[in-house]
């Protein structure tokens, strides 16, 4: 079998499942390995993730990486999923249940589905031999037992050490420091942060704060999450690797609520639960490894953001 690695440096089509390919980072990356010609297929359960969302060119399907059925190990009480007919080089598990608040209020839903969907691929990966890249968080940093969400995230990494030590499957990790860009979440229970602030700018609507607003977040731009984490696919470890994608510079809440105007209106909400004080990246060894270091900035997002609402807005 041809190594992902040997595939991109003869420039051969990779065959690629994104798991969460609905989802805010998973759409991104899709759209990224279709513009460098692989063929892609996508899982997602659609529970945060949104059939408008879908990219043309990639084949989706509509399947919960929970279900006993995602193994094939229950054929007698049901047929394979049709995502599986595919020999992949390598699978993007990006599909979790995000954010600490929600899983607080349903610690069990979260922990079920970020626990054994990550099983279960990588269980299917040892059978394939295929590459894994899972889709770490930055909260594994900040008290494994202050939510269920940061400890299923951090089980999830365990996971992947135990099959590339014992299993030999090829792993590496990536964890993400808070993201935004296209495609991100305005509205719901899994909104982030750029995303609320942005539909209550277009809204015309303050800007709302959690506590005090002093708390300090390393944002990084999608566009570089998605590098760094296709640059971790196409090498090879011999044992699994965890990269921090993040710009290395972290910003206060309210500072980033200044950045829409310093003038424009905010309002100071009760602080969340399970909220920590600080996020903030170390990507040397992404850069060691991967040549991998951030490009953009949220100063120049913000900024064009706020121009173009203005000049819509005239």
């Amino acid at each position: 079998m041809v190594s992902v690695n040997e595939k991109v440096e003869t420039g051969k089509k990779m065959k690629a499942l994104v798991t969460g390919g609905a989802g805010f980072v998973g759409t991104n990356l899709i759209k990224r390995l279709l513009k460098d010609g692989h063929e892609v297929v996508s899982v997602d359960n659609y529970s945060t993730g949104k059939k408008e969302s879908h990219q043309e060119g990639c084949l989706y399907h509509d399947y919960d990486l929970s279900s006993q059925h995602t193994l094939g190990i229950y054929v007698d009480h049901g047929s394979y999923p049709s995502w599986r007919e595919v020999e992949y080089d390598v699978i993007y598990h990006m599909a979790a249940l995000a954010r600490i608040q929600p899983s607080l209020e349903n610690p069990h839903k979260t922990l079920f589905n970020n626990f054994v969907s990550t099983l279960n691929i990588l269980e299917y990966a040892r059978k394939n031999n295929i590459k894994v890249v899972y889709a770490g968080s930055s909260s594994v940093h900040h008290g494994l037992y202050e939510s269920p969400y940061a400890w299923s995230k951090f089980s999830g990494e365990d996971l992947c050490k135990l099959y590339s030590n014992v299993y030999n499957t090829d792993t590496a990790i990536c964890r993400f420091y808070n993201v935004y860009g296209s495609h991100q979440i305005e509205d719901g229970t899994y909104s982030t942060l750029m995303g609320i602030f942005e539909r209550q700018y277009r809204n015309d609507e303050p800007l709302t704060i959690t506590g005090d607003g002093e708390q300090r977040r390393d944002f990084t731009h999608v566009d570089d999450i998605v590098d760094g984490i296709v640059r971790a696919s196409q090498e090879y470890f011999k044992e699994c690797e965890i990269f921090e994608l993040g710009r290395g510079i972290n910003f206060s809440i309210n500072e980033i609520a200044d950045m829409f105007g310093k003038d424009y209106s905010k309002e100071y909400i009760e602080q969340r639960p399970g909220e920590y004080d600080i996020t903030l990246a170390d990507y040397s060894h992404a850069q060691e490894l991967l040549n991998w270091k951030p490009k953009r900035n949220i100063e120049d997002y913000i900024q064009a953001f706020v121009e173009t609402e203005r000049f819509l807005n005239e």
